[in-house]
């Protein structure tokens, strides 16, 4: 109970000290009653009748708030969004297409690899598999693969026939 009472005067110490004007010593004292029990406080007066010690010392300041550089405004529409001029839509729809474009051919040329892997790996059987399942589990890696080169194929010319 005892100390219950002295973490809530310690979070009332520390809420007042927070709430003290800028540039202020803030100091928190440890004294120790005539009963024996620990008291905290953060009366300089009380502290010095009592001849406690300090705990904590702290200075509070608060930083001026810096002079805010007005940004230079482009031309906004009525929602506040910035204009977008046609060329700049254009230039940028073309960078994506070509970006686009140039990941599709590195995919197909994955899945080409991929699938030459797979049937590589198709046309070997090694002597330790003779149950088949040893072969699709083999195998399933390698049709792993091609089946996620093929889904980004798919997903990269999804997005080509969104920019037209």
């Amino acid at each position: 109970m005892h100390r219950h009472r002295a973490l809530v005067l310690i979070g009332a110490l520390l809420a007042t000290a927070a709430h003290a004007q800028n540039g202020a010593v803030n100091e928190i004292w440890k004294c120790r009653g005539a009963d024996g029990r620990w008291t905290y406080t953060n009366d300089r007066r009380e502290a010095e009748q009592k001849k406690c010690q300090v705990v904590t010392r702290q200075i509070n300041v608060a930083p001026s708030p810096a002079p805010r550089a007005a940004p230079a405004a482009p031309a906004a529409r009525p929602d506040g969004f910035p204009r977008e001029s046609a060329s700049e839509r254009a230039s940028r729809t073309a960078s994506s297409r070509e970006i686009l474009e140039k990941e599709l051919a590195t995919e197909e040329a994955a899945l080409a690899k991929a699938r030459a892997d797979l049937a590589a790996q198709e046309a070997v059987r090694y002597g330790d598999e003779r149950n088949y399942a040893r072969v699709l589990e083999r195998l399933q890696p390698y049709k792993d693969s091609v089946e996620t080169h093929e889904k980004n194929i798919e997903a990269l010319k999804r997005e080509l026939n969104n920019l037209r």
